[in-house]
């Protein structure tokens, strides 16, 4: 799938936290230099801290202490890494910036930036293991956060001078650095490149999580965005993209003392650092050493009223920062203007009970930047209207803008409910159409928003008179239903099993997805749809079309997958068999299928060693979760990269069992057609007579493409390298496996030798000989390192032709019915 907002992988697998920046600015009093100096710059393996007292010093007035991990004494900024705890039981781990004063005897704190994202007790432990990898743990004991470097040569960790945390090998090469982790912040001698964010986390009062992101994209330098449940906003992108080439002539910015990529800073030899706030604001500060404070400039220089949440949502913003709610609304917080607004009853994606408030002499910050293009031109009010209603709960707000010097009478349909800005002088001529919940009393509409109760002794006696009547027309109701919806189901489908997961209505699964409007990916059974549930959660809808074969791969996918639960498989939510209709709802996987990351020729994709180390051995449990610990064995019969999920982590999970088949633990195997993918069909589909083993064989395939970057077949290569496992057969014979090593991604030439071996994982389960072919638990066994590859393994593989790789040409001639289920 191809899916909106794609994230780009920070190298950090699954499920590690992001690097968070707590904006916490401490103005402290001064601080000796002899007591900063109680940590080391450098240390080698092993090492362990804990957050627990004594500290090495502490702030009496705000009752907080510090225990020094690493320090590094410079004669301008400083930097310390370490645990702060407040009140002595809430503890933080991350960096400390400071400042000397000119008498050379104390010390100006300056900021803390965090890498642990939650707090901990006191007993929080940082470990520095014997294998080399930096694991935070938390007062549970369980993982906060780790580098993920065990089995990496490594030997030590050192402060830079510039605050650059490292570890390093034998060979003092850079095996992990923070540089290229950020959080929210950056510091001197760091660089933003494409693939590398700023992040932000805000939450609003009514519980939502906005995200804001600050980044370097490949076309247009600086992009600055926010996010929710839908695709990001961006609210901020660079004028002049020349000033934005780094060093190597790619669009970057490296933090320098006096530039930031198109920002011209102030030259300063005091301590200073870069950060993108939770409202939006990318901030560059900078240490005043005679006033103790810092000073804050704002880089975007973005009018006060062009950030997306300047008055919460709904909020309308005029000049002076003035924030009110629209006509009958209500504010979230009474004595915070800037909470924003709230209606009364959240939409119900159902469009016959939304209708909509009219705002006028109203704009948005985006159209006045041209930050976004109109869904619908040459339109009417009314037409605007009617396709927000369609787009059930993705469409918040409408804009509707008939100014003719804009190309007039345009529709935006708004996704989240974003600030607006007052247009007192109507230049903009925009009309904003509120969606509001109108099921309570459709004939008010306007008074949705914020309404107050009125006739509560009314509504108590009603209540009260109509309460058994109710009931018993509800038990009654409930009772028809379930009668003819059972019936429904038997009438259109009398295979269809009972199945234990939640079954949706097609008209609303309609509804959630904005009548199918935005198509995820497309496969030889149907497409999917992004979709939305009431709550706000994201969902994607597979409908498939057509009948037959339809029929039958919906009633094994569904059959199937409901009955199983495993982190590496794709999470089946329900599903809807109406009349003609067959849809499946799964869980929605944000950075869609593997392919789309490791086919490409575009550096924004690139993922590093680790992610690709990760998703390997995610696939290789899922499978093994499938072949073995199942109650019936299940073969998938379609691994493929397309048919890889990744979701926000990149954590690798198992789609599209439409294809699947369900043997008994005590089968050997099964009678079955060839079907699956060219190029990953296992030799023995020529029988028909196949077993789990052919999973494994397809692994195998995948495996490679995602360790050497392309695909089994490519035409577009070289005619001698047109075949993977031809060149591999080469390769393996020349002793010349690491030339197949994917180099768009610079750490994975650092890694090699560990892909080398992966390589010859991959040749295991390609054997020609099925029962030569190890058992997935053995392959995930030999990917952790706890198992040896087998030895005498042939490098000769055949396609199900029975010949040479050459032969999946032949598979090419089956209809895409047989080949593909629906993505």
């Amino acid at each position: 799938m191809v899916l909106p907002g794609r994230i780009i992988p920070s190298c950090f697998p699954a499920p590690l936290p992001s690097l968070l920046l707590l904006p916490l600015l401490l103005l402290l009093p001064p601080l000796t230099i002899a007591k900063f100096m109680n940590g080391p710059s450098s240390v080698s393996v092993p090492a362990a801290w804990t957050a627990s007292k004594p500290f090495d010093f502490s702030l009496t007035y705000l009752n907080t202490g510090f225990k020094v991990v690493l320090s590094r004494l410079n004669s301008g900024p400083s930097f310390s890494y370490g645990f702060g705890c407040v009140n002595g039981s809430s503890c933080y781990f991350g960096l400390f910036i400071f400042q000397r004063r000119q008498d050379m005897e104390n010390i100006i704190p300056g900021l803390v930036y965090w890498v642990s994202p939650e707090p901990m007790n006191d007993t929080a432990q940082l470990l520095l293991t014997q294998d080399g990898d930096l694991v935070l743990l938390g007062d549970d004991g369980n993982k906060k956060w780790s580098t993920n470097t065990a089995g990496k040569s490594v030997i030590g960790f050192n402060l830079t001078e510039v605050g650059n945390l490292v570890l390093y090998d034998r060979n003092d090469a850079i095996v992990w650095q923070s540089f290229d982790h950020p959080a929210d912040g950056i510091i001197p001698g760091q660089e933003l490149r494409p693939g590398i964010k700023l992040t932000a986390t805000s939450g609003a009062p009514d519980g939502t999580r906005w995200v804001y992101t600050f980044s370097t994209d490949h076309k247009i330098g600086f992009v600055a965005s926010v996010r929710a449940a839908y695709s990001p906003q961006i609210y901020y992108r660079t004028s002049n993209v020349s000033k934005m080439k780094s060093d190597d002539g790619q669009v970057g910015a490296l933090y320098k003392n006096g530039t930031f990529g198109e920002f011209e800073l102030p030259l300063t030899s005091s301590a200073q650092f870069i950060r993108l706030e939770v409202n939006g604001h990318l901030t560059h500060y900078v240490l005043d050493e005679h006033s103790n404070a810092w000073n804050r400039m704002d880089l975007l220089k973005n009018q006060i009223c062009n950030y997306p949440l300047v008055c919460g949502r709904y909020g309308i913003c005029s000049g002076g920062l003035q924030c009110q709610c629209p006509s009958e609304t209500k504010q979230i917080e009474e004595r915070d203007p800037s909470s924003g607004c709230h209606p009364s009853s959240p939409i119900s994606c159902d469009s016959q009970n939304d209708t909509f408030v009219a705002v006028e002499n109203i704009t948005y910050y985006a159209l006045v930047n041209n930050y976004v293009s109109a869904d619908i031109s040459n339109t009417t009010a009314e037409s605007c209207k009617e396709a927000c209603l369609r787009k059930g709960c993705s469409c918040t707000i409408a804009l509707f803008r008939t100014r003719t010097i804009f190309s007039g009478r345009d529709c935006y349909l708004l996704s989240e409910p974003f600030s607006l800005m007052d247009d007192p002088t109507g230049y903009y001529s925009t009309l904003a159409f509120i969606k509001v919940n109108n099921s309570t009393n459709r004939s008010t509409p306007s008074s949705i928003f914020g309404r107050k109760r009125r006739g509560r002794t009314l509504l108590i006696q009603g209540t009260t008179v109509g309460a058994v009547s109710i009931f018993l027309i509800s038990i009654f109701g409930v009772y028809i239903l379930s009668k003819v919806r059972r019936k429904d189901v038997e009438d259109d489908d009398p295979d269809l099993p009972w199945l234990q997961i939640t079954r949706f209505p097609y008209e609303d699964l309609k509804a959630m997805t904005g009548d199918f409007n935005i198509k995820l990916g497309e496969g030889g059974f149907g497409s999917v749809f992004l979709g939305t549930l009431p709550s706000g959660v994201r969902i994607a809808v597979k409908r498939l079309d057509g009948f037959g074969q339809i029929k039958k791969s919906f009633l094994a996918e569904a059959g199937t997958i409901s009955t199983i639960h495993h982190v590496n498989l794709v999470r089946l939510l329900g599903f809807c068999a109406e009349k003609s209709h067959r849809l499946l709802v799964y869980e929605y996987m944000c950075n869609g299928s593997l392919d789309k990351w490791i086919f490409h020729n575009d550096r924004e994709f690139d993922v590093c060693w680790q992610v690709r180390r990760k998703i390997i051995l995610d696939i290789a449990k899922g499978l093994a979760y499938l072949h073995e610990e199942c109650h019936q064995k299940i073969i998938h019969l379609d691994i493929k990269p397309q048919n890889i999920l990744l979701d926000e982590h990149f954590n690798a999970k198992l789609a599209d069992f439409g294809l699947s088949k369900l043997i008994d633990k005590d089968q050997s195997h099964v009678m079955t057609t060839l079907r699956g993918t060219p190029g990953y069909l296992a030799p023995e589909w020529l029988s028909s007579v196949i077993t789990e083993k052919v999973d494994v064989y397809s692994f195998g395939i995948v495996m490679l493409e995602v360790l050497c970057g392309r695909k089994n077949v490519d035409r577009s290569l070289h005619s001698a390298e047109v075949h993977m496992l031809t060149l591999f057969k080469c390769k393996a014979e020349q002793e010349q496996l690491l030339d197949m090593v994917d180099k768009s991604s610079g750490d994975m030439q650092l890694h090699g030798q560990e892909a080398v071996k992966m390589m010859k994982i991959a040749a295991w389960c390609l054997q020609d000989d099925s029962s030569k072919r190890p058992p997935m638990s053995q392959v995930v066994k030999c990917l952790e390192g706890s198992a040896d590859i087998e030895d005498g393994l042939r490098y000769s593989f055949s396609g199900p032709s029975g010949h040479s790789d050459h032969g999946v040409d032949d598979a090419t001639r089956l209809l895409p019915s047989q080949l593909s289920g629906p993505r």
